[in-house]
């Protein structure tokens, strides 16, 4: 895979995954929560949907890191590469907070 294709497969990666935790009421998208009552749905607290969103961005960190290995050498990070990247993963994650929590649903 060359550098322009990986670095477009890691960004739509980390759309994604940004998103995720608000567009399902699932852990992960795959586990169902139980609710408290058999009448209602469960619904995801915030608490846990911010933590999913930290596991997603060590994923897409992840992912990130075997195909810049699978490039060439790797470059050692310090933390201003975290928190700028942590900063972009957050903004990558509003269009599904404002869907899950500043739209109005009808």
């Amino acid at each position: 895979m060359n550098v322009s294709l990986s670095s477009w497969f890691v960004i739509l990666l980390a759309l994604l995954a940004a998103n995720l935790p608000f567009f399902n009421e699932r852990l992960f998208a795959l586990i169902p929560l139980k609710s408290r009552s058999q009448s209602q749905a469960a619904v995801k607290p915030v608490w846990m949907r911010l933590l999913e969103l930290l596991a997603l961005y060590a994923l897409v960190g992840a992912v990130a890191y075997v195909l810049e290995a699978n490039i060439g050498n790797t470059f050692t990070q310090r933390w201003e590469f975290y928190a700028v990247t942590g900063c972009m993963f957050l903004v990558l994650a509003y269009p599904g907070y404002v869907l899950r929590y500043l739209k109005k649903h009808r």
